[in-house]
């Protein structure tokens, strides 16, 4: 009897899961889509936002979305994985005990404390190294990139150790090195786990608001280069939401729709690159 009460209690929290899900899916297509058939793709998808004139265009901050996106993957991913490596397989128990948890605790800072590291210390640098306004595309991938670390390292970290201790061992028998060991078994082996802490890493880069409201610049443009300022569909979500009306409003509840839209996307990617043979 209570097997059969646990196992209906875990159903219906299962269930309710997907069901709010599914809630919270519908109402943002409910609001957002119509906008999107009465504006028209033509004028949705161009570079024209001024919703409160008929101007819905969205497209300069689909484009700076995606660019923080991958450039914060770009920096999150090499640094993440080695780091994950490094622990997993080069590291003692000492300091595998000690760097963890300072790693899993950048996940607790928040993010506007990372966007204010970045107003004092990364943009200041990059204008005088680099040159440009400093607020740009470079500076949001970097904030960005070490705020989804902890995901990435851990993920892939739990992943690399779950790989059979015969794994390590068959090789070492066959006359490979240790790195050789890594590239060659354990990352294949723990492919899976290691592309789930980059999925998850990517949904919180492209989703992150507060630090790249402060940092990224906010232009409502298609970047040139890296050192341009630029504006995503989170930033314009929150900066607008509090006094949108009308169409106005539901412009934003399509620009959410469409971020829902390339999440899902993103994520049909990766998953597809993990299970290629």
């Amino acid at each position: 009897m209570k097997d059969k009460i646990a196992e209906k209690l875990l159903l219906f929290i299962a269930f309710s899961a997907i069901l709010s899900l599914s809630l919270i899916t519908f109402f943002i297509f409910q609001q957002g889509i119509p906008l999107i058939f009465k504006a028209g793709l033509g004028n949705f998808f161009s570079l024209r936002w001024a919703p409160t004139r008929g101007g819905f265009g969205i497209l300069s901050m689909v484009v700076g979305s995606l660019m923080v996106t991958i450039g914060a993957l770009a920096v999150g991913i090499p640094f993440g994985l080695a780091g994950a490596i490094f622990l997993a397989e080069f590291s003692s128990s000492t300091i595998q005990k000690t760097l963890k948890p300072v790693i899993e605790l950048l996940a607790g800072i928040p993010s506007v404390v990372f966007g204010f590291i970045g107003i004092v210390i990364l943009v200041p640098f990059i204008r005088e190294i680099f040159g440009g306004p400093g607020f740009s595309v470079l500076a949001a991938s970097i904030i960005l990139g070490i705020m989804i670390l902890p995901t990435i390292v851990s993920i892939s970290y739990d992943a690399l150790l779950a790989v059979p201790k015969t794994y390590r061992e068959g090789s070492y028998a066959l006359g490979a090195t240790k790195w050789q060991t890594v590239v060659m078994v354990l990352l294949p082996a723990a492919r899976s786990g290691i592309v789930a802490g980059i999925i998850l890493g990517m949904g919180r880069a492209i989703g992150e608001t507060m630090a790249v409201i402060m940092i990224a610049g906010n232009a409502l443009k298609i970047p040139g280069s890296i050192l341009d300022s630029v504006r995503t569909l989170t930033s314009t979500i929150a900066l607008e939401l509090g006094y949108a009306a009308g169409d106005h409003r539901a412009a934003l509840f399509a620009c959410g729709s469409i971020l829902f839209l390339i999440i899902i996307f993103l994520n049909i990617i990766a998953t597809r690159i993990t299970n290629r043979k």
